[in-house]
């Protein structure tokens, strides 16, 4: 048996040892890249994403911002810094009244973020309701139609008359979750010192 010299032996383990070292370098760049790839392309593409929407309502409907809104009554008990739920009370009032009504107190400690803005009907308001009246009816206007606008008065989602409570709570209850409120910070922030 023929002894190999010592030289050849250590650059023998010297080679062995580099390439050891490229493998983790390597396996340590491909953890950090791969989850980064992997993400680009299931975005762009739309590779394992859900088209599933969670909003039982329309997203987005083209609706003026409630500022712009062709109101007679002002607005002066709506909180700022509120969702609002707006619906259209032209027909069925009571009864629309009624279960918006019910379902904002289903909201339960999240109530106080969200305030009710009846338009229409000559019923008087409910506990917790602003009421106004359209000054014209706008071309995006339905009777019983159910708008829920955001903090800045913006429209974020649309319901028709026919919508279960069910599902209007559910997109409402989602909203404020992934919306917290913002008026409470600086409590929380004291709260911590």
């Amino acid at each position: 048996m023929q002894e190999k010299p010592a030289d050849q032996h250590s650059s023998e383990q010297d080679s062995v040892r580099a390439r050891r070292q490229r493998f983790k370098l390597l396996a340590l760049i491909a953890i950090f890249a791969i989850p980064v790839i992997t993400a680009w392309v299931m975005v762009e593409w739309r590779i394992g994403i859900p088209d599933q929407r969670t909003a039982h309502g329309q997203l987005a409907p083209d609706v003026p911002a409630l500022a712009h809104w062709p109101l007679v009554e002002p607005r002066e008990a709506l909180e700022p810094g509120d969702w609002v739920l707006a619906f259209d009370c032209s027909s069925h009032c009571d009864e629309l009244a009624d279960q918006w009504w019910r379902l904002h107190r289903a909201l339960g400690r999240e109530a106080p973020r969200v305030s009710r803005l009846r338009i229409g009907g000559d019923e008087p308001a409910l506990p917790g309701e602003s009421r106004a009246q359209w000054s014209e009816a706008p071309e995006w206007q339905t009777p019983g139609r159910v708008w829920l606008l955001d903090p800045r008065g913006e429209a974020v989602l649309t319901y028709t008359r026919e919508v279960e409570l069910r599902d209007v709570l559910d997109d409402i209850n989602h909203l404020l979750r992934m919306n917290p409120d913002k008026r409470t910070a600086p409590e929380l922030e004291v709260g911590n010192r």
